[in-house]
């Protein structure tokens, strides 16, 4: 019923006569009421059949992820393709490093914002690759059957089986070539069972050798992390040697070589810098000089990605027993092949032409007169005797003999904590007549400090740089602070008094930074600030030595400082400073002398640094599109001083050494160091 005729009705009984009785408003009210109630509640259900069902839960996510205002196909493609316009188009290296949340210099927020490191890797990736499965049990096994001598034995053992069984019956005659197959099993099971045990740890010890840690700045401090854990928008310090562990974009640095032939196949080195190649790749190596990268993509997102997910590292190659024991059984298979093959034909020719008897004497072949089947027996048998031959002539015990000895041998080492994966590598390891080994890290600790320090041609004292000309002090501050690929990170210790330093970079860098800072007072941010840097020579193993042309803010003066291996800087030299602070000429005998003192810290195990400084004119100085450059200066240098730094043996070389050499192994040492210093540390070594 209508609202419509529902008041039609109520109106009707407004007009009825007055009957003055109060059931009639009661009725009234009542009426009203249940008309209106009726009208809304029957268009609410008309309503609700209208609305879609919803669902009986609401989620709600407690974690939302934040995009990026760049995407990964972008980075990616910006530094695949190497694509300017894309990188001019997003602001250049800052714009993408402000897409990213990142700051150049002092990196992003790192693991003290948990938060933002799962952000970065929910939506850029993680930096890892997919593994290769792992060899199952019976992929050693398999490579078990692959061995010439197991091969010929089983052809061997089923040849006698069959003819042992078809001459002497089942109960005897499975003898011979049963026995031949049970060697052949325990070879097998031996072999696949300790390999696939030792590969078994060996991926475990890969996966440890493979988590490299990487140099990065977060939050403004410069620290080692697992290359697994770099997200998108890390800053990762590079220095020569290093890998490229993602791929990025060159922020800062200076000379920087970058080795792609992994990517290209091409050998020359490639220049990077900011302006016309800042792209990096990943698994690209650092041939020359130091640099600064932001991360634009990791993992599988990298150029290097797909091709690293399906690198083998298994080397199926012979060691020097399996090749002779190849070539042996070769040899040995191929006489007795041929031994069997002239006893079949002869005795062949004297069956068929009746010179064979039996026991009673009756030939064995008479012509048509002789059964066939008694011609197939005697074929038969005369087959059996050539088989005979060959497996005698297979020495089938020596697979066996040769796999225990190797098993024997692998469980020794084993209990000296030598892990080996194969069983060959024992007898490879048992052939070495050499051993070459670095000396940095293998032969010493590679816990470096500075032990030695010498003004002219006096040596100072600890406790005595007091002494030293103010003014040298400062010199060689600037041109430790200045000209390092080191930093030094300054935090308020633990109790709350003072403050504790933190070194890095490599041994030599974190030796010389810390006796600066602790012994001298350097301040290296006042340093850095200081200073503007015009043109850096980075160390290398050829050169020995590293420079930098730097223009010192508070006098506009423009300044060289070089450092590297003493006896290299010496001959760039031609003035020195005493600890005085008196300029003297460096002449033929004075020079003798330093070589005489660094060869004399070279005598004592000690590497020797040098420092030297020289003020460069401004005409020397060009500027190119606003930026100033020129070569930094490398002859008419002054001389600051000279550091030895010692680098303890580690401790056990010297017996290891010998027993090396008594076991008739000799062992040499490479290094890139003095050779006296060289000559020391083999000494103490006992090589």
């Amino acid at each position: 019923m209508s609202l419509l005729t529902n008041m039609e009705r109520i109106e009707s009984l407004f007009n009825a006569p007055n009957t003055k009785k109060k059931w009639h408003s009661a009725f009234l009210v009542i009426y009203c009421s249940r008309a209106l109630a009726s009208h809304f509640t029957l268009n609410n259900k008309t309503k609700q059949r209208k609305v879609n069902p919803s669902p009986s839960f609401t989620v709600i996510d407690l974690n939302p992820q934040q995009p990026f205002t760049i995407d990964q196909t972008t980075l990616t493609t910006i530094v695949k393709e190497k694509d300017h316009a894309t990188l001019k188009k997003h602001g250049g290296i800052e714009g993408i490093a402000k897409s990213l949340e990142t700051d150049t210099e002092h990196g992003i927020k790192g693991d003290e914002h948990a938060e933002d490191m799962s952000r970065r890797r929910h939506i850029f990736g993680s930096n890892t690759y997919p593994k290769p499965r792992s060899k199952s049990f019976v992929h050693f096994v398999l490579e078990a059957f692959k061995d010439v001598t197991i091969l010929i034995l089983l052809c061997c053992a089923a040849l006698s089986l069959g003819f042992g069984i078809k001459q002497h019956g089942l109960k005897e005659g499975w003898y011979d070539g049963g026995s031949i197959f049970l060697a052949v099993f325990i070879v097998i099971s031996l072999s696949s069972i300790s390999n696939f045990r030792q590969n078994r740890q060996f991926d475990k010890l890969s996966q440890l050798s493979n988590d490299i840690q990487i140099d990065v700045v977060r939050l403004g401090r410069r620290q080692q992390v697992s290359i697994y854990d770099i997200v998108v928008g890390d800053v990762v310090c590079l220095k020569i040697g290093d890998q490229v562990p993602a791929d990025g974009l060159f922020v800062d640095g200076h000379s920087l070589r970058i080795d792609e032939s992994s990517m290209t196949g091409e050998s020359d080195h490639v220049e990077v810098g900011k302006v016309h190649n800042p792209f990096l790749f990943s698994g690209t190596k650092v041939v020359d000089g130091y640099a600064k990268m932001m991360v634009t993509s990791v993992g599988m997102k990298t150029t290097w990605g797909q091709m690293m997910s399906s690198i083998s590292r298994d080397v199926n190659e012979e060691t020097p027993l399996q090749a002779r024991l190849n070539k042996l059984t070769s040899s040995i298979g191929k006489v007795g092949l041929a031994v069997a093959f002239l006893v079949l034909v002869v005795l062949l020719i004297r069956y068929f032409t009746g010179n064979t008897k039996d026991e009673n004497g009756v030939k064995e072949f008479n012509g048509s007169k002789t059964k066939f089947s008694d011609i197939m027996n005697s074929v038969v048998g005369v087959v059996a005797d050539a088989v005979t031959i060959v497996v005698v002539a297979i020495p089938e015990g020596l697979p066996l003999a040769v796999t225990l000895t190797l098993a024997y041998s692998m469980k020794k080492m084993m209990a000296d904590q030598a892990m080996v994966r194969k069983l060959s590598a024992c007898e490879t390891m048992g052939s070495a007549t050499t051993i070459c080994t670095d000396k940095t890290g293998t032969l010493t600790l590679n816990e470096m400090r500075v032990t030695k320090f010498w003004m002219g041609l006096e040596p100072v004292l600890e406790n005595a740089y007091s002494s030293v000309a103010p003014f040298v002090l400062q010199l060689i501050q600037e041109g430790v602070a200045l000209n390092t690929t080191g930093s030094v990170h300054k935090s308020k210790s633990e109790s709350g008094s003072g403050s504790d330093f933190e070194f890095s970079g490599s041994p030599t860098e974190k030796a010389i930074l810390s006796w600066a800072v602790l012994q001298l007072d350097m301040e290296m941010d006042e340093l850095t600030k200081g200073c503007s840097i015009i043109q850096v020579e980075t160390f290398n193993s050829k050169k020995k030595r590293s420079g930098v042309l730097l223009r010192r803010k508070s006098d506009n003066t423009v300044n060289v400082h070089w450092k590297g291996a003493a006896e290299m800087v010496l001959k760039m030299c031609s003035k020195y400073y005493d600890a005085s602070g008196i300029l003297k000429d460096l002449d033929s005998e004075i020079m003798r002398k330093f070589e005489n003192i660094i060869q004399g810290m070279a005598a004592s195990s000690l590497r020797c640094i040098a420092f030297a400084q020289t003020e460069v004119s401004d005409s020397e100085i060009e500027v190119e599109d606003g930026e100033e450059k020129a070569m930094v200066k490398e002859n008419g240098l002054t001389l600051l001083g000279l550091v030895g730094i010692k680098d303890p043996c580690r401790p056990g070389v010297k017996a290891a050494v010998e027993s090396c050499q008594n076991a008739g192994v000799n062992v040499k040492m490479i290094t890139g160091d003095n050779v006296f210093t060289a000559r020391a540390i083999a000494t103490e070594c006992g090589i």
